[in-house]
């Protein structure tokens, strides 16, 4: 077995940091207060972060306000060029990066590499989208007039990331902001502070100017500096990816502030496996939907719904491929499953894997938590079929690696349960029918569809949701026009 790597085996010491940014400089909080950041697998203290409130993100909300008069001003081409460098040093310290994402998350260095590597797909994508910004001349029914209209930057964007992505949901919020002309106030969630912190390090090298970036860190005092982001006028942007609890309350703290809200929330992906699906391509695509990040992603496959005439085949050979998927430390080398990030993930599982039980669930791997890496927040990879659709598991995100299945006979059945839930963010389909293919991504109530694959990320492709998963969209081309206003001009051109 190799060797467990920590943070002394980083290449590049500074990206280690331990403190809060605020206008180009490292700073603990007003208070003095700090909270603890943990190694999931070890349960080890890794760091010491300020625990910052109130008054922290007012002098940060400021000092992005401050900078914003200025940074407005500058060419989209020159915005290009930072975010293009800032893109070039995550890759170039890409093994960095990914340790401490490790360290702090619990995700295998593989997959932690791989999420920089999309992180700076962002980056490099806004970097392009920046110098597109443009309006356009409305044809008018008033010969004595002319009609135009440009696009201009909407002012401080606060910016908050969740824990599973701690740097892909920075890069793919903060990219689009800073390429449309915005300042930016971030705030990573408790659990993972040290890789939004990292690309701070990296965007001051950039060449990002003074007040464009500001990092506010918390734990504990998170609804205190998350109500001073939604009260502040000066704060244009409000971008959150988290639970739909949490989007609910932010939406209704900025409503006196009126200002642009971007929330992707929960999701329950339904994926669906239709009789004619190849089983090599349903499970290759079912392993990468549920066990990417431990199950802890926002598209994770929460319900997979096989269509009776494949169910027995594909469980079987999903269960034989989840029983070679080996467990423990992200940072040994082989592991698919790491840790859980925290210790509510696991009891919310084994809720989850219990109420199963009592619905008539069958737990045919798996089951309980896993003792075999350690002291650390990890959990069997588990296999239920059977349970009614009372289950807590049809109507909730399990967020681990909990595969909860369902048998159903038809198109329509299928289609009618996948979209019996409030929220419609990510959906997949394994289908070897292209009119069938067409027929169920339109009839699907969700953002996204993914079709005999198990992934739904690309920078090129706008990511949301509908219902209860939120509104507006990261990605894409339609991304950066979350951080944009549009103003008409109409001129008189009568002599």
């Amino acid at each position: 077995m190799s060797q467990v790597k920590s943070l002394k085996d980083l290449k590049r010491s500074d990206l280690f940091q331990q403190k809060g940014y605020i206008a180009e400089e490292w700073v603990d909080a007003v208070s003095g207060k700090t909270f603890d950041v943990f190694d999931p697998a070890t349960l080890d203290k890794i760091a010491t972060i300020p625990e910052m409130g109130r008054e922290d993100t007012g002098k940060a909300i400021k000092e992005a306000h401050t900078a914003f008069q200025s940074y407005k001003k500058t060419t989209a081409r020159q915005r290009a060029r930072w975010l293009r460098k800032w893109s070039d040093l995550c890759l170039e310290h890409s093994d960095d990066l990914a340790l401490i994402l490790c360290l702090e998350n619990g995700k295998t260095l593989t997959e932690a590499k791989g999420e920089v590597t999309y992180a700076a797909s962002f980056l490099e994508w806004f970097a392009g989208e920046a110098e597109r910004i443009h309006g356009e001349v409305v044809p008018t029914a008033n010969l004595n007039q002319r009609i135009l209209t440009f696009k201009q930057p909407l002012g401080v964007a606060a910016c908050l990331a969740p824990w599973n992505f701690p740097i892909a949901m920075i890069t793919r919020k903060v990219g689009a902001a800073l390429a449309a002309g915005c300042t930016t106030v971030w705030k990573p969630a408790g659990e993972t502070p040290l890789s939004c912190l990292a690309q701070a390090v990296l965007a001051k090298e950039a060449g990002f100017p003074k007040g464009a970036i500001n990092v506010i860190t918390t734990l504990k005092s998170v609804d205190e500096v998350g109500k001073a982001l939604c009260e502040s006028k000066l704060v244009r942007k409000l971008s959150f990816t988290g639970s739909t609890r949490v989007g609910q309350l932010l939406a209704a703290q900025c409503s006196n502030s009126l200002k642009k809200l971007s929330l992707e929330l929960g999701g329950n992906s339904p994926f669906i496996v239709f009789d004619d699906a190849k089983i090599e391509t349903a499970v290759e695509a079912a392993i990468l939907a549920k066990f990417r990040n431990s199950g802890q992603t926002c598209v994770t496959a929460n319900r997979i719904l096989v269509q009776k005439g494949i169910h027995d085949k594909f469980l079987e050979a999903l269960t034989e491929k989840i029983k070679t998927l080996k467990v423990g430390p992200g940072t040994q080398e082989g592991v698919f499953v790491g840790p859980l990030t925290h210790e509510r993930a696991v009891e919310k599982a084994m809720n989850h894997i219990n109420d199963a039980k009592k619905y008539g669930g069958q737990v045919v791997l798996g089951g309980s938590p896993y003792e075999g890496a350690g002291k650390g927040y990890f959990l069997q990879p588990t296999v239920i079929s059977g349970m009614s659709k009372e289950a807590i598991t049809t109507r909730e995100e399990t967020f681990a690696p909990v595969v909860a299945l369902y048998k159903f006979d038809t198109e329509e059945e299928a289609i009618e349960t996948a979209n019996d839930c409030d929220v419609g963010l990510g959906s997949f389909i394994i289908t070897e029918s292209t009119p069938r293919m067409w027929r169920v991504a339109e009839a699907l109530e969700v953002g996204m569809v993914g079709v005999n694959l198990g992934l739904l990320s690309a920078c090129e492709s706008p990511f949301g949701g509908v219902k209860m998963s939120g509104y507006g969209r990261e990605g894409g081309r339609q991304g950066i026009e979350e951080y944009l206003t549009i103003k008409s001009m109409l001129i008189n051109v009568a002599n």
